[in-house]
């Protein structure tokens, strides 16, 4: 498996001046975009933007929170030479005098592909180069989710409904 290190740096709060860039979403835009390409000078690929809380000191007892806006990136470590990868469970041995106990390894899902097209699930740092992605079990049904909660339909009233319909319907007479 292979191991990162992550990186973690402040957003910018304003623009940077350029030639032919006049708006202010255009010179926030040109920030941005410096901040990517130096990181991605020194190797480090872009993951996300996060918007996290800051707790800071205000005054002499009291504190406020600031919410920060971060970039974050990653970049693999190198393996070390002569160092071979173990599965999670091999490298966590039992301590003392319990067993040890093998852990199944599951197979990876099969991915039909086309004759002769070689394909890698996508974003897969380890995936070959000139493979073609293809969404992984969780983007695709990420990709089918309207984001709307599912709810059985109700046919007809509830027994509930009922008796408080007939209780409702007596106090009126």
């Amino acid at each position: 498996m292979q191991a990162f290190e992550y990186k973690v740096v402040p957003a910018p709060h304003k623009g940077t001046k350029a030639k032919g860039v006049k708006t202010p979403e255009g010179r926030f835009a040109n920030s941005i975009e410096i901040t990517l390409n130096q990181m991605a000078a020194e190797g480090w690929d872009y993951q996300r933007a996060e918007l996290l809380p800051s707790d800071e000191r205000s005054g002499l007892t009291g504190s406020t929170t600031h919410w920060r806006n971060v970039l974050v990136f990653r970049r693999a470590l190198p393996v070390a030479a002569g160092v071979t990868e173990q599965p999670l469970a091999a490298s966590l041995a039992p301590a003392g005098n319990a067993p040890a106990v093998e852990a199944p390894v599951a197979a990876a899902p099969a991915v039909p592909a086309a004759a002769g097209v070689l394909t890698a699930t996508a974003g897969d740092p380890e995936a070959p180069e000139g493979a073609t992605p293809v969404p992984g079990q969780g983007a695709a049904s990420m990709r089918a989710d309207d984001g709307v909660e599912e709810l059985s339909p109700v046919s007809g009233m509830t027994t509930a409904l009922k008796a408080r319909a007939k209780l409702h319907s007596a106090d009126d007479d």
